[in-house]
């Protein structure tokens, strides 16, 4: 038979070919992968770019793991990230009629036919062709039936599947990250399109859907390559525009394999919970596989929207390293404002019972002050609360054992002296400021024959519990005099 194209669904109005339409596709059967949330990203922000269309579909055909909690994470990582979509969603399954009625108009025009055997006939086969040494590729039998053959065995309640008659030639496409990609024919089976039981398969599902949602590029990861000359047939076959296809570079971890759990947290809501911020997220996330120019990095999402482009796309793997996101994440909250982040921060904060619900605290200008102070060394939100402990000063304070043994009891005859002088020098002064404090604990550090540095060290572990923290004389200023005069007399009695 030869191969023939179905017109192209008439009920769907054509747009203008200058109107760019993308669309994330994610399976509901776990959580947003951060591959997943790069996908959608670059899509997102293509559409942004080129004032076009962001659409989600959630392919929920596999009936047996799409989870309806899978579905409400993938929609709970998509708007933490900002990702909104500007139709209502669209759900795979709902659209099996007219998944089968493509797959029969294929039938119809004789583009596909009908294929009545049997999986143990199949496996069977499969197991002939390896003891032979040979690939298995299905030989087209049930497309020699004479049509008689077909008919009657339709009638007598035959089970068959619908497979796709591939044609001869080659199926190539210009891609916007890999440029020309091309696949032999020949080397592509008839593949099945409408199972037995009248579900489709993949390649089926989607281009119906994408020509039913008219759209015009198909931007995904490069694991769908192989997926891409079956569709681009079927697209032909129905009739329908080829949208523009854009393969995105595999995402591995620091081992060179592809990214997976045994490299750590993969889910965006992980990220999340751990303080990191969707501004940072979708920074990082947005370099995996794509580079503005230049040595430009930090960017907010305006910036990103600016300058995303084709262009820009990267063809090698992407690396998935944690510490430049913890450095991205820092980057991102030392530039908000005290009044953006307050929000952002206040559930860490409940969490290490710093605030409680509604606090007004919350709001008020020595939170803002605080949150101005430390931020500039912290790189996620559990940091900012950690750093900003020392400060609330009605709450009890101690200091971890282990600094105590490693800062305060080692040279203890030392570090006692200097806690001690640092004290006394401290308590003579008449006025409580930076410029102040440095002259007398200088002066100190030079009574010792000491650099200032080991000086201020054994100070910082002694009034904030911890080796880092801002300068030690605003430290001082923030915690204020009677509250760090206590915790270094504390100190230097735990210097024993």
């Amino acid at each position: 038979m030869s191969h023939r194209t179905v017109p192209h669904h008439a009920s769907q109005p054509r747009i203008p070919h200058h109107v760019v339409r993308v669309r994330f596709a994610p399976s509901p059967t776990g959580y947003l992968h951060v591959g997943g949330a790069r996908t959608a990203l670059f899509n997102w922000l293509y559409a942004r770019q080129q004032g076009g269309q962001f659409l989600l579909r959630i392919e929920d055909t596999d009936k047996a793991r799409s989870t309806d909690e899978s579905t409400r994470a993938i929609f709970d990582g998509l708007n933490w990230l900002g990702l909104n979509w500007d139709e209502d969603v669209v759900y795979q399954g709902a659209n099996l009629p007219r998944h089968q009625a493509d797959a029969r108009r294929m039938l119809d025009a004789g583009a596909a036919y009908r294929c009545f055997c049997t999986p143990e006939e199949l496996e069977q086969r499969r197991k002939l062709a390896a003891a032979s040494k040979e690939a298995f590729k299905y030989d087209r039998r049930c497309d020699r039936l004479a049509p008689d053959e077909v008919s009657k065995r339709v009638a007598d309640g035959m089970p068959f599947v619908i497979r796709f008659r591939v044609p001869e030639g080659e199926t190539s496409w210009d891609d916007i990250v890999h440029e020309t990609i091309s696949f032999p024919n020949k080397d592509i089976e008839d593949f099945v399109i409408l199972r037995s039981d009248g579900t489709p398969i993949y390649n089926m599902a989607v281009v119906s859907d994408d020509i039913a949602m008219r759209i015009t590029h198909v931007m995904r990861g490069d694991d769908h390559i192989s997926n891409t000359p079956k569709q681009i047939q079927l697209y032909r076959a129905l009739g329908a525009e080829l949208p523009r296809f854009a393969h995105f570079p595999m995402i591995h971890g620091l081992d060179g394999k592809k990214l997976s759990k045994r490299h750590g947290a993969t889910a965006v809501s992980d990220y999340q919970h751990l303080g990191i911020l969707p501004q940072a997220m979708n920074n990082f996330l947005v370099l995996l596989g794509w580079s503005p120019g230049g040595d430009r990095e930090v960017m907010s999402m305006d910036e990103m929207i600016q300058l995303f482009s084709e262009k820009g796309l990267l063809r090698k793997a992407a690396v998935f390293d944690t510490k430049k996101l913890d450095w991205m994440n820092g980057q991102h909250l030392s530039r908000l404002s005290a009044e953006a982040l307050a929000p952002l921060a206040m559930a860490t904060f409940i969490r290490e019972g710093l605030l409680t619900e509604n606090d007004p605290t919350a709001t008020s200008p020595e939170f803002y002050k605080l949150l101005d102070f430390v931020k500039e060394r912290c790189r996620t939100l559990d940091d900012l609360a950690r750093l900003a402990r020392p400060y609330f000063t009605k709450l009890p304070f101690t200091i971890d054992p282990a600094l105590v043994d490693s800062h305060l009891r080692k040279d203890a005859a030392v570090t006692k002296a200097l806690l001690t002088d640092s004290t006394t020098a401290l308590e003579a002064l008449t006025g409580w400021t930076p410029e102040a404090m440095e002259a007398a604990l200088r002066a100190v550090a030079e009574k010792h024959g000491l650099a200032a540095g080991k000086v201020f060290q054994p100070i910082r572990v002694a009034v904030t519990g911890s080796t880092v923290s801002p300068g030690i004389f605003e430290v001082l200023v923030q915690i204020g005099r009677d509250v760090s005069l206590q915790r270094l007399k504390e100190a230097a009695a735990l210097a024993t």
